[in-house]
């Protein structure tokens, strides 16, 4: 854009106009600050030419230190892309090698000529292991050529900790397990072998079919990767590294000289090596060339001349300073004491000797409503004072004139002038001049309206919430934690336990004998000494306490607290649970009866099954003994067959002893007793009883059992219990539905579980090929008293339920479909195990019973 070509006439023109602005402006301002600019004027210039050459210096610097950084990340890239694209063509031939071996037969010579081909053209790899799946050596081929690296148990003794080793941490185990998990390739982290040389390792697995065969681990050292892969011309330019992620250097392009660290470096750039993850990184680094701002002589040149131009401007400026302070000094006074009066909120009033007002502040008047000019002056009576209180003013302000008002003030009724009255607090101190002789008296006066108004309703709260805790059926105390004082105890409290702390010590459950009227010091906690805010935020679970003298128990819950007085102190509360306890123990003692009722009923139901099973033997007897008999009579029997049929009617009387124990032992009426039991001694006791049940119905039954299954802390015979009802309840509901023979079988599952939700678990499955559940059935399964058949009485499953979950186990029931058919039920319920009693995994070799 071309400007005028009177511009300069114009800016000529309007420069005197400038210059009268500006002289009008200078006239008006005052001689001390007309000084003042004169001299601020000659340091600002200075400090800003100082301040250019400076950001010109440091301009540069940055110029010259950005160009150094953008060469070293360019160098640092290439370098990484050298070292990448050789690491992926290292990968392409270990696979190209993996898959002749996978393809063909695997062949140890092969892989020795593949292996030492691969070395040959790629001298960064030092060595190549071939690995079975059980991490031993089966060939390795060294660089060097060591006829020792051909003999896999040489080299597992010679580069033990260049190997994967099962249950270790080590880097070379972490990448073997990785590549066989994700069946691709992996970098391991770096790690030092044992010739004290810093290598990374590449797993590749050998695949077939998804199948893993093993493992080809190819050895990088870390010196020939920067050696071999890094471009000359990038290693003489700058000092190129590798390092692991917690930047502890591998390898470098520069030899270190004692004492020499690279972080020292003033430009680096970090990227890294491998196209997944951050185990290598290469850094690259470079060094400030020119010196640095403050090393320029040119700059503390003009640095020196500034200051010395700033130190006489300085000096100039203290000079004028002081002759504007003792001006200063009084107008600051006077505003600093005009400024206290106005942003005081308490009122100030001062009087000469006869009770004559000489000063008010602001804060007095607004507070009395009267103005400075209607108080000043006045003489008793004031106007503030209330017409019904005149005679007790007076009395107060001669009490004041003669000194005789009490330190911690007079509390008074005062007047607003709209006839509103306040309380107020006066406090008195006497008025002394230079000479030390007193002219008068100052009175500060309080509005303490609102003060008082919310004391009040402090203590109608602290009357009311002492009468809600006096109301409390619970007992309520608070006990000091250092001096062990029962500070408060409300009337439940004194009713059990009476005015002392003993109470309070045995609910709280403390073993120290606590005097009543004495303070123990013993009965000092051990907390006593730790921070109130923190002791303040711990909450303790609630615990139920048995206080014999009372023979009650209590529900007991503790919390610390800070007392008025800002003491630790301990509140407790106890609420009594007695008639609970008793319910509960009443409740226990009726699943108890429930329990052993239900083993009657299932034996009742069984009677003709048991009656059966007692027949045969009992029949087998009977025959022995009359055919013993007869052919005693006739003299027609040996010895020998006298004793073998003696023998067989033994045999049978001990099968019929043992059913009848069996029974006896189920129904026996016992108290619940966890202990420590044999899933298996409760399976094939359960089994043996319902056999009984099983052969009359023509229904088999099939176990499989794990075995080294860990024990279970429970009560045996409760657990027998429920695997009897669920069998029985199976045979039952295969025998009302008439199914054909392949049909008529129950499986009975027991094996080991894990879950999220319970740990490790014991799984009891019993499974039939019956009609199932149906679904409106399903969902009533465990209501008590609920049963579909007719003679039922509804408390099978439910008391199975309550007994499992007495054990803190679970219960299920499902229907298993076929296409779209129920072709059976499955009950399912898991037992805890105890933690560290789990001895060993499941082996796939279990028990079958048929």
């Amino acid at each position: 854009m071309r400007l005028p070509l009177d511009i300069g006439k114009r800016l000529r023109r309007s420069a005197p106009f400038e210059r009268r602005l500006f002289g009008r402006w200078w006239r008006r301002q005052s001689p001390a600050r007309q000084d003042r600019y004169a001299t601020l004027a000659p340091l600002a210039s200075v400090l800003l030419f100082l301040a250019a050459i400076i950001s010109a210096f440091w301009y540069l610097r940055n110029e010259e230190l950005q160009r150094a950084g953008d060469s070293v990340r360019r160098d640092t890239e290439v370098a990484q892309q050298h070292i990448r694209l050789r690491l992926i063509e290292n990968e392409e031939q270990l696979g190209r090698i993996a898959q002749e071996l996978v393809v063909n037969r695997p062949d140890r010579n092969l892989f020795l000529r593949n292996a030492a081909d691969l070395i040959r053209e790629h001298p960064e790899i030092s060595r190549i292991y071939w690995l079975d799946t059980g991490r031993g050596v089966v060939a390795a081929q060294s660089a060097h050529g060591y006829r020792t690296d051909n003999d896999p148990a040489e080299v597992a003794a010679q580069r033990g900790n260049s190997l994967p080793r099962e249950g270790t941490d080590s880097a070379p185990e972490s990448a073997f397990r990785a590549a066989r998990n994700t069946r691709d390739t992996v970098y391991s982290a770096a790690f030092t072998d044992n010739a004290q040389t810093n290598v990374v390792q590449v797993h590749v697995p050998l695949m077939v079919r998804n199948v893993f065969l093993g493992m080809l681990v190819a050895e990088y050292p870390a010196e020939s990767l920067i050696r071999v892969l890094v471009p000359n011309d990038v290693s003489a330019r700058h000092a190129i590294s590798l390092i692991d992620p917690k930047g502890r250097l591998l390898a470098s392009t520069v030899m270190l000289m004692p004492g020499q660290d690279l972080r020292a470096a003033t430009i680096s750039h970090d990227v890294p090596v491998l196209s997944s993850g951050n185990a290598l990184m290469l850094r690259g680094q470079g060094y400030r060339t020119s010196g640095g701002l403050v090393g320029n002589t040119l700059f503390w040149m003009v640095v020196a001349l500034s200051f010395l131009t700033v130190w006489t401007l300085l000096i100039t400026w203290r000079h004028m300073r002081r002759r504007s302070q003792m001006q200063t000094a009084l107008v600051s006074e006077a505003n600093f004491r005009r400024a206290m009066e106005n942003s005081m909120l308490t009122g100030m009033r001062a009087m000469d000797k006869e009770g004559r007002i000489t000063y008010v502040n602001p804060a007095f008047c607004e507070m009395t409503g009267f103005s400075e000019q209607e108080l000043i002056g006045r003489t008793p009576p004031f106007p503030y004072w209330p017409p019904d209180r005149q005679e007790e003013s007076h009395r107060l302000l001669q009490q004041e004139l003669e000194g005789r008002s009490p330190a911690g003030g007079i509390e008074i009724k005062a007047m607003h002038k709209n006839g509103d009255l306040f309380d107020a607090r006066m406090y008195v101190s006497p008025l002394v001049d230079p000479k030390g002789q007193q002219t008068g008296w100052m009175t500060s006066m309080t509005n303490i309206t609102d003060a008082k108004r919310v004391r009040d309703q402090l203590a109608a709260s602290h009357e009311r919430f002492t009468t809600v805790l006096e109301g409390l059926d619970a007992a309520v105390s608070v006990l000091s934690v250092q001096q062990g004082e029962l500070l408060f105890a409300n009337r439940s409290y004194r009713l059990w336990f009476g005015s002392d702390a003993l109470g309070h010590a045995l609910l709280a459950g403390d073993d120290v004998d606590v005097i009543p009227g004495e303070v123990s010091e013993d009965f000092v906690e051990n907390m006593g000494g730790l921070p109130t805010q923190e002791l303040t935020a711990i909450n303790s679970d609630p615990r139920e306490v048995l206080i014999e003298p009372l023979n009650k128990w209590f529900d007991v819950r503790v919390r610390y607290l800070q007392w008025t007085d800002g003491r630790l102190a301990q509140m407790l509360i106890a609420t009594d649970v007695t008639a609970r306890r008793h319910a509960e123990s009443q409740a226990a003692s009726q699943s108890e009866k429930a329990q052993v009722t239900s083993r009657l009923v299932t034996m009742g139901e069984m009677a003709s099954s048991v009656a059966h099973e007692l027949n045969q033997p009992l029949t087998a007897i009977a025959n022995y003994c009359n055919g013993m008999v007869s052919r005693v009579k006739n003299d027609a029997i040996e010895k020998d067959d006298l004793i073998a049929a003696l023998e067989k009617t033994s045999r049978q009387a001990q099968r019929a002893g043992q059913i009848i124990h069996r029974i006896r032992a189920f129904v026996k009426r016992s108290e619940p007793q966890r202990q420590e039991a044999s899933a298996q001694t409760i399976v094939d006791d359960a089994v043996d009883l319902a056999n009984i049940e099983l052969r009359r119905r023509r229904v088999a039954i099939h176990t499989y059992v794990a075995q080294r299954l860990p024990p279970l802390m429970v009560d045996p015979i409760l657990i027998e219990q429920v695997v009897l009802n669920l069998l029985k309840n199976a045979a039952e509901a295969i025998d009302s539905a008439k199914l054909p023979s392949a049909r008529r079988n129950i499986e009975l599952r027991v094996v080991p579980r894990h879950t999220a939700e319970e740990g490790e678990v014991i799984e009891f499955r019993v499974t039939d090929m019956g009609p199932g559940i149906k679904p409106e059935v399903l969902a009533r399964l465990y209501e008590a008293f609920f049963s579909t058949k007719p003679e039922g009485l509804g408390i099978g499953l439910s008391l199975c339920r309550s007994i499992i979950e007495s054990h803190r186990g679970r219960m299920r029931a499902e229907n298993l479909y076929n296409g779209g058919s129920v072709s059976g039920c499955c009950f399912v319920f898991t037992l805890p195990v105890e933690p560290g009693r789990i001895e060993a995994l499941p082996s796939p070799n279990a028990a079958v019973i048929s």
